[in-house]
């Protein structure tokens, strides 16, 4: 990468804000320049921000004393960046309104939130999976009559730890799945101290996620046909999501039907020799091996296996024959890094090196 690009994070100040400026700190490609949250919160410098929302971490030098942007007035930030990543705790509606005005405001928008997911041209993306969607971006340029604005979104971060995992198993044909996702409270955006009632207790309700479990890998395994992104009409995917007492990682328990059974050595061998278009061009927050397979009988766990990779990596354990389905397994990914701000990270650095940041 010959030039580093100016970065902005709007949302700078929530949970998966601050792993974004966490990560950007020591960046080879992207220099954070401006922070941006509420408009409460503008005016404050981000340490000031973060004292005033409880927290008590570590905040990376250089970010400490920058004075929080407004987040709603995208036309103000224009020439300050080259692209911003959007983790704005809003609700659905006003963010996917609050996004598109970025984009048409000529500044392209990597976002971490669900708002824009079903927009047809907007691809969802994760990045060793289909890369080929970034397509999609010439067409919504068009609808947006931009020629630098548009969104791109990564998937729903629970997804990371089994969609992943079925994709290099789709040359067998797979026909039905069912997945139950085990996720840690700091999908909801939360801590054991903000979320007692989840110690010693399961809750096995998330709002809206098994609908996004069951839809969003259609939309990553469909295709483009020039002017939108079409939904994949099979595999059928049944999904429960249920949330547990863990900090951090999702696990996942699938269960898979082929239409044309492999053999154990086939599926282990497939995990095994994946790579995507990251591990290929290199990226610097790509895993130099996406998926790997623990033998042990009590593997994954999120304790011990979510930060794989520096949390970029997909672990998988208990490979085994079903009396109902083929073949069940188990998955794990790190929710925060790989499955939120760590794998839109990831895929700016594909939008970068594929010059869709000019």
């Amino acid at each position: 990468m010959q030039r580093k690009f100016k970065v902005g994070i709007i949302g700078a100040s929530g949970m998966v804000g601050r792993r974004f400026v966490s990560l950007l700190e020591h960046h080879p490609y992207f220099t954070p320049t401006v922070l941006s949250a509420s408009p409460r919160s503008a005016g404050k410098t981000y340490a000031e921000a973060l004292a005033a929302r409880g927290f008590s971490g570590p905040i990376p030098a250089f970010a400490r004393e920058m004075v929080l942007r407004d987040a709603s007035r995208p036309e103000e930030l224009a020439g300050e960046v080259d692209f911003v990543f959007s983790a704005v705790g809003m609700g659905k509606a006003e963010t996917a309104a609050l996004e598109e005005r970025y984009a048409r405001a000529e500044i392209p928008v990597v976002s971490n939130n669900s708002a824009h997911r079903a927009t047809p041209d907007v691809p969802m993306v994760i990045p060793e999976l289909n890369p080929e969607h970034l397509g999609a971006i010439a067409a919504q340029r068009k609808r947006l009559g931009t020629s630098r604005g548009f969104i791109a979104v990564k998937s729903n971060c629970s997804l990371q730890s089994y969609v992943p995992l079925l994709h290099p198993l789709k040359r067998f044909g797979i026909r039905n799945v069912a997945v139950c996702t085990y996720q840690a409270v700091s999908g909801a955006g939360k801590t054991f101290e903000t979320m007692p009632e989840i110690i010693d207790n399961v809750i096995p309700y998330i709002g809206g996620e098994e609908e996004k479990s069951e839809r969003e890998p259609l939309k990553i395994w469909g295709t483009f046909n020039g002017k939108e992104i079409v939904a994949a009409a099979t595999p059928r995917i049944s999904a429960q999501c249920v949330r547990v007492p863990v900090s951090d990682g999702h696990t996942a328990a699938v269960f898979v039907s082929f239409e044309q059974k492999p053999s154990r050595e086939e599926i282990l061998a497939a995990w095994e020799n994946f790579r995507g278009e990251p591990q290929r061009l290199g990226l610097p927050s790509a895993p130099e091996k996406f998926i790997h397979y623990l033998g042990e009988d009590d593997r994954p766990q999120p304790k011990l296996d979510r930060m794989c990779e520096n949390g970029m990596a997909v672990t998988a354990g208990r490979l085994r024959e079903d009396s109902v389905f083929d073949w069940k397994f188990i998955g794990c990914s790190h929710n925060t890094l790989r499955g939120a701000a760590g794998g839109a990270v990831l895929l700016a650095e594909l939008l970068a090196v594929k010059g869709y940041f000019g």
